[in-house]
């Protein structure tokens, strides 16, 4: 098999395209199954011709590979900052093209099996690792290109996405040695042809049958979704005063509401001026939201810019009060407003470059340059661990960004949560997929966790999701809009809610040992080049 240059870059490009098929929606997620085969296939060339060829050499190829998903599948962050879409583009594949080339290491330093067995939990362990680090950017998970295509990953409830990644390794690296015809003999073939099969059929046939046999559990709730459709950019923060904001909210849920409506749900940030958390049972806007709680029967779930004293700093991004007297920090908050109080849960899995800065200790002068989305610039605080929402059902509060982190969300539910709100904004993107592809990572958690989900958007998609993962009812983009939903308050916990991402977890070990292996026998090597 031979490949000439323009060759070689027609494969990564390929690559490429083929794995944003995953973010492009619809029937062209199934193509990023295949997405890693021309790229690989393009690193065998360089691991046969390794003589003539140095490493670096695939590196450019892979960087390409990864820019073209990256670039095609996130270019709309742009909408809300050039800076913030370069950086996430740049430094995303550049950790995916670092993680190949180490594989593509591996591969000349030990075997050509060896090699693809470091490949699959090595980069497994990089999504891991994306999830539970500073510089965390969790959008791009493979497991996440098959949101829309829910009545075949039902068994996510056991595995969780990373299942989904090491699915979609797996088919890539096995179609790859198929194609490598100098390689194996036809008997091999013929069993990598079977394996493949059974690889595809039988995740899928499962969790078709657990699709259509499924019967969500849980004891009834009666919610109501509000979408006030306030935009961000030139009402939300400064053209539109605080009190006109709510109106709208509580208008469009007092049309709504019925006499057996038990929740209200509104976006992210609804009350957007910074309320202090001391004052919570005097604030005028808290105090008409008790109000209406008080004459619907009801527990309203919304967003709010929040602050909260201390005569200490607390930590790095705590900020100085009254001369340095005493500090405070502010949040990106989700309320439960009842007519007798009020429960707060912080945002705790913040959007980098948006509201926090990575590293604070080190990085803590660039904190000003964080930008403002979302109604308080600079970095924001965060609580040690999750906490649930309980009144007439014990809730989740899942603030935007949030809801892409399955393990996280896997703590609310250990702690009772019986089903999920969501709450978010999604207009900083405009009408892009960037909210569309939101909305689809929510249906994961569903499956994942078994929760149902209501979800409410300032501007995007508003929505209800069951525990399989289907979208019940939802709102149109850019329109006010009310809807209501009966959902299922289940308190069952699911194989992945206790055990939260361990395939990540083992995928790190295996590939840290891996790793060490390789170092250990490529050195011994060196220093006996006759043995």
């Amino acid at each position: 098999m031979e490949f000439n240059r323009l060759q070689r870059w027609f494969l990564s490009i390929s690559s490429g395209l083929l794995l944003f098929g995953g973010w492009a929606g619809g029937i062209w997620q199934w193509l990023t199954l295949v997405g890693f085969v021309p790229l690989l296939l393009n690193e065998h060339y360089f691991y046969v011709h390794k003589e003539k060829f140095k490493s670096h050499h695939f590196f450019f190829h892979a960087f390409i590979a990864f820019f073209v998903w990256n670039a095609f599948s996130t270019w709309w962050i742009l909408n809300a900052t050039w800076v913030g879409a370069f950086l996430a583009v740049f430094f995303n594949t550049l950790f995916m093209s670092i993680v190949t080339w180490t594989f593509h290491v591996v591969k000349r330093k030990t075997s050509f099996r060896m090699g693809y067995i470091f490949l699959i939990f090595s980069w497994i362990a990089f999504e891991y690792l994306h999830y539970n680090w500073e510089l965390s950017w969790t959008w791009m998970t493979l497991g996440n290109a098959y949101s829309e295509q829910v009545p075949f990953i039902q068994w996510y409830e056991y595995t969780g996405v990373l299942g989904g990644s090491l699915w979609t390794l797996l088919i890539s690296v096995v179609i790859t040695v198929i194609n490598i015809e100098w390689i194996i003999d036809a008997y091999v073939k013929r069993r990598l042809i079977v394996f493949i099969i059974l690889l595809l059929v039988v995740p899928i046939v499962f969790s078709l049958i657990r699709y259509y046999t499924y019967q969500e559990e849980g004891q009834a709730i009666n919610v109501t979704v509000v979408q006030p459709n306030i935009d961000p950019y030139n009402d939300k923060f400064s053209g539109m005063s605080v009190d006109e904001q709510l109106n709208r909210i509580l208008t469009l849920a007092e049309n709504e509401v019925k006499a057996n409506t038990d929740y209200v749900v509104g976006p992210e940030t609804a009350l957007p001026q910074g309320i202090w958390e001391e004052d919570f049972d005097v604030h005028p806007h808290i105090t008409r939201i008790k109000d209406f709680c008080k004459r619907h029967h009801v527990s309203f779930i919304l967003g709010a810019s929040t602050y909260k004293m201390f005569q200490n700093k607390i930590s790095p991004i705590a900020r100085p009060y009254n001369n340095g007297e005493s500090f405070y920090e502010t949040y990106n908050t989700a309320l439960q407003i009842d007519s007798q109080q009020v429960q707060s849960y912080h945002k705790s899995q913040l959007v980098l470059g948006v509201e926090r800065m990575p590293f604070p200790k080190l990085l803590g002068f660039l904190e000003d340059l964080a930008l403002e989305l979302g109604g308080t610039s600079g970095s924001l605080g965060v609580q040690a661990s999750p906490s649930v929402f309980n009144g007439k059902s014990s809730v989740a509060p899942a603030v935007c960004y949030e809801s892409i982190y399955g393990e996280y969300l896997s703590e609310f539910i250990n702690k009772g949560a019986q089903w999920i709100a969501v709450i978010t904004n999604d207009g900083w993107w405009k009408d892009t997929p960037g909210y569309r592809q939101h909305l689809s990572f929510s249906r994961l958690r569903a499956i994942e966790l078994r929760k149902d989900i209501a979800r409410s958007a300032n501007t995007g998609i508003s929505a209800f999701i069951n525990q399989r993962g289907d979208i019940l009812e939802q709102t149109s983009w850019w329109v006010p809009a009310a809807i209501s939903l009966t959902v299922k308050a289940n308190s069952k916990i699911t194989f992945y809610a206790v055990w939260g991402d361990y395939i990540g977890r083992i995928a790190s070990f295996i590939s840290l040992l891996l790793l060490l292996w390789t170092i250990s026998k490529s050195t011994y090597q060196r220093l006996n080049p006759n043995r």
